[in-house]
């Protein structure tokens, strides 16, 4: 894909949906970054289902640490690893408070240095949370890139650079919630709605459905 058609790649998703937001269900820092690190190998719909009842009860740090590690347990146990993420959503917690005056840092190594936390994850909360163009490489975003031949990469690292160096600057604030959503509606993994895409003749998809 060359620079003329990334340009209108993005146009087009800029166009289809020109203010993208995360799906994640949050009501301040701490929650999206709680929600975020719970979402690990689950979908959002079952993360928003689990942090309904636990952020009701807990919706601050100084909360989820009072809620303590078994209740919080209890209360996500419908989403996948439950029991190692209410480990170290409440550790994250903790550290929140010792370190940080219970709120969420604006800074990369401090986000990565709590626990659960990756590169993936500090790129959801740099950009969603302070607006920061940052790309996140999910399974999704990483399977578009290379379907479509937007930024082949043979891992997320390789892609994440990749998108960095091809995507318009005027578009890298929200790329990442456009690919991800164009991934999990659209360029879905067995059975890409080819047809419905607004992309499609500009993706380099040689299996294109009808």
């Amino acid at each position: 894909m060359n620079s003329t058609e990334i340009r209108e790649f993005f146009r087009r998703l800029s166009e289809a949906n020109p203010e993208p937001k995360t799906e994640l269900e949050y009501g301040s820092g701490f929650q999206l970054l709680a929600a975020v690190m719970l979402s690990a190998q689950a979908t959002d719909k079952s993360v928003n289902v689990a942090t309904r009842r636990l952020f009701a009860l807990a919706p601050d740090a100084e909360a989820m640490v009072r809620l303590g590690e078994e209740r919080i347990s209890e209360e996500i146990k419908t989403i996948g690893l439950y029991r190692n993420k209410a480990r170290n959503l409440a550790q994250l917690a903790r550290i929140l408070i010792e370190r940080h005056d219970g709120e969420v840092p604006r800074d990369r190594a401090a986000l990565e240095a709590l626990p659960g936390v990756g590169r993936k994850t500090a790129n959801v909360v740099l950009n969603t949370l302070f607006r920061e163009p940052t790309i996140a490489v999910d399974t999704h975003v990483f399977r578009l890139a290379n379907r479509t031949g937007l930024a082949p990469g043979k891992d997320v690292q390789e892609v994440e650079a990749a998108l960095y160096k091809r995507v318009p600057r005027q578009y890298l604030l929200n790329a990442h919630h456009w690919l991800i959503l164009h991934g999990r509606y659209v360029c879905t993994a067995r059975k890409p709605r080819c047809g419905e895409c607004c992309l499609r003749d500009l993706c380099a998809f040689r299996d294109k459905t009808d």
